[in-house]
């Protein structure tokens, strides 16, 4: 007698543990469906396979990736990054990411970008910017505009307080709804976040004490739940009155 087997959804491996090797989904099963893969996936076939250990997460309504916490970042499209310019070419801005390759942002890749207004970085200007092309070969592109070309967030990020997280604690930083130790600082206090998925947070504000405390509870916050962290922010906030 045969048996008819089949692999469990895709849907009800949604913050479970997957191993390398693990196929989550056969795209012969997909009706018209566009998905969008981030770390830790890629396409043999007609399969979409996993890469690396980690929890499979869904940023709806179509996007795929396996979250690990770690420290070494894979650059994936439309991440967006804290880069730091190590180096400067005649057409690119040579820029670390946390990669195992340096990425590199054209100098026309502002809005508005001409060979008459290239920005005047310097080595070690710490940038926002958004991941354009990368297939683990070759060096990443970086784009300081959106989709649009607009500049929006992107560019030069001045002053403030960079520090390094692990991958796993940016992307909850980044999740939505807004996580919890995000959400209480922001009622509580003024202050500027830009937020790099390779695993670096910039923290700004008028008062120094501000950026102290913002970025202490963010770096507490990794393993805590949401009413854990709502604590915890409520007991650093006590502190500094």
């Amino acid at each position: 007698m045969d048996v008819e087997t089949s692999s469990p959804s895709i849907t009800s491996l949604i913050d479970k543990i997957v191993v390398p090797g693990d196929v989550i989904l056969d795209l012969n099963k997909l009706d018209n469906q566009t998905i969008k893969l981030g770390a830790g996936l890629r396409q043999d076939c007609d399969s979409i396979s996993v890469m690396k250990v980690g929890k499979l997460k869904l940023s709806k309504p179509n996007k795929y990736w396996v979250e690990s916490s770690t420290k070494r970042y894979v650059p994936s499209l439309e991440d967006t990054v804290l880069g730091i310019v190590v180096d400067i070419k005649s057409d690119n801005f040579m820029v670390d990411i946390k990669g195992s390759n340096v990425a590199l942002l054209p100098v026309l890749a502002f809005e508005g970008g001409t060979r008459r207004n290239i920005p005047k970085f310097e080595i070690g200007t710490l940038i926002y910017a958004r991941v354009v092309k990368t297939n683990g070969i070759m060096n990443p592109e970086l784009s300081c505009t959106d989709a649009g070309g607009k500049a929006a967030e992107f560019g030069q990020l001045k002053d403030g307080y960079m520090f390094e997280t692990s991958t796993g604690l940016a992307r909850m930083l980044l999740s939505s709804p807004t996580c919890p130790v995000l959400e209480v600082l922001g009622k509580k206090i003024s202050f500027e976040i830009a937020i790099g998925l390779n695993g670096r947070v910039w923290v700004h504000s008028s008062s120094h004490s501000n950026v102290i405390l913002v970025s202490n509870a963010i770096m507490r916050s990794e393993f805590l739940s949401g009413n854990q962290q709502r604590i915890m922010v409520e007991k650093l906030m006590e502190r500094l009155e």
